[in-house]
């Protein structure tokens, strides 16, 4: 049979993306994948031997935890088993008026609308009287808000706090090369109205956090997430349920992307699907594995195509449903999603009923006024750090455990062992001497200082925020990508 990898655990399978096992359970076969590549197994099992929260396991279109024997189903030769890790304040909004007729400018404008049965005037002025919150002005947000804009939604709230970068541009399309430098709001703001000067644009110049999301999310009907972190992904889920908000979501990461619609009455949220985030750097952000560019901009229609639909009540919206975009074969599957009934927000008997704090709860550090030290057990050393002791003429060792068309890009001198490749060449490196690892970010470099520590070795650091942080505060020459 076939077991589908996704691009997050390719490194670990050889870089393939289906693997073929022979079994006769779902448990056998997953032995099989893990005995041939035995670095998958710390990914897909706890210490204890149980299959981690963050990672689903399919058998065809079922999720193998609701299938009579779980892990113990059976399998045939046609059958294919899919593993499906999770990928990676502001001003009050102003209560709008209920439009109840279109204007003469507005019947021209939505004139191709208009004769679509589905929609109609009536429809057309649901979309009107809508208010959408859109979390992110990025490589999501640009093309849901480009689209709901031009098609009329009357509210388009907007989340960001961060500001046009030149690599923005590539995926980002509401964001031009003038408007780098610029916060994204007023850059978002400036295109929309150029798309539609009839909408409404409520900007929430903010991180969002535990403190302001319940605030901000009351005057809107619909929250659109493009969000690329964990923390806020879980905020932004557990804020709809709490808030009674659908939730229409979507990630990316490299060539593939996911799309689903959580926290309606009946359906599943976020955390139905995935219970518990994986560890921190075990699943790459966009920002350090990549994302071809036009990929938000696919995964950002989709969405925008769910609200739609959810606005004007028609069609089938992606409740209970998880469609998985793989842009490198165009393929299009869609995995079946059920409501947990024991999950801790919107299960039958609900343990969390206040918003928390996300960075604890995805392992990370919340409100430390200072740089860790250490994390799990690997001294993190800053990139002036390194500097000067290098410049002292220290006797380190730098490993850099990028990929070679990264190396390519910017280096800084280090011996290059990919991630993925570490396993086997580990006997390149000698463990008496003191190695500093690093990646772009930190956090391929963390994964691999704690696999040496595993190895034996004694004396390694991680690099705090990789190549970019001694782009940062170190040489600026080196190009950030």
């Amino acid at each position: 049979m076939q077991i589908h990898i996704p691009t997050p655990l390719r490194p670990f399978a050889g870089k393939q993306s289906t693997v073929s096992v022979s079994a006769t359970t779902v448990a056998e076969a997953l032995a099989a994948l893990t005995s041939q590549f035995p670095e998958l197994h710390k990914h897909l099992y706890t210490d204890e031997g149980k299959l981690r929260a963050f990672v689903n396991v399919y058998l065809n279109d079922e999720d193998i935890r609701y299938l009579d024997h779980k892990e113990n189903a059976r399998v045939t030769e046609a059958d294919s088993l899919s593993i499906i890790p999770s990928i990676a304040g502001g001003a009050p909004v102003a209560e709008a008026p209920i439009a109840a007729t279109l204007t003469p400018e507005e019947m021209g404008r939505y004139s191709r609308h208009l004769i679509l049965p589905e929609v109609g005037e009536a429809g057309q002025l649901k979309l009107k009287n809508a208010r959408v919150l859109c979390i992110g002005a990025g490589g999501l947000g640009a093309p849901l808000t480009m689209y709901l804009a031009a098609a009329g939604v009357g509210t388009l709230g907007i989340v960001d706090f961060d500001v046009v970068e030149a690599s923005n541009l590539h995926r980002q399309v509401i964001h031009g090369t003038s408007d780098i430098g610029r916060p994204k709001l007023d850059s978002a703001e400036d295109s929309l109205k150029a798309i539609n000067p009839n909408v409404k644009i409520v900007k929430f110049a903010t991180k969002l956090t535990s403190e302001n999301a319940l605030e901000i999310f009351k005057d809107f009907d619909i929250v659109a997430d493009g969000t690329d972190n964990f923390p806020t992904r879980y905020l932004v889920n557990d804020a709809c349920v709490l808030s009674g908000i659908t939730n229409v979501y979507a990630s990316i990461f490299r060539f593939e992307g996911q799309a689903s619609v959580f926290a309606t009455e009946d359906g599943p949220c976020y955390r139905c699907l995935y219970p518990e985030p994986p560890p921190p750097g075990l699943v790459p952000s966009c920002a350090e594995g990549g994302v071809l560019g036009i990929l938000p901009g696919l995964l950002g229609i989709i969405q925008a195509t769910e609200v739609i639909k959810l606005i004007l009540g028609q069609g089938e919206p992606l409740v209970g449903r998880l469609l998985l975009v793989d842009t490198l074969g165009m393929h299009f599957r869609e995995l079946k999603l059920r409501k947990n009934t024991d999950c801790p927000v919107c299960g039958t008997h609900p343990t969390l009923t206040k918003l928390i704090d996300y960075a604890e709860f995805c392992g990370l550090p919340s409100k430390a006024t200072h740089p860790a030290t250490i994390v799990n057990g690997v001294p993190q050393m800053q990139a002036t750090e390194l500097k000067r002791r290098m410049d002292a003429g220290d006797n380190l060792f730098v490993l850099d455990v990028r990929e070679p068309y990264e190396f390519a890009i910017a280096q800084i001198g280090g011996h290059l062992i990919p991630l993925g490749d570490l396993p086997q060449r580990v006997q390149e490196l000698d463990a008496k001497r003191e190695i500093v690892v690093h990646c772009k970010a930190g956090g391929r470099s963390q994964r691999a200082a704690e696999f040496l520590a595993e190895k034996g070795f004694k004396n390694i650091h991680n690099l705090a925020g990789g190549i970019t942080a001694w782009s940062d505060y170190v040489d600026a020459s080196v190009p950030k990508y």
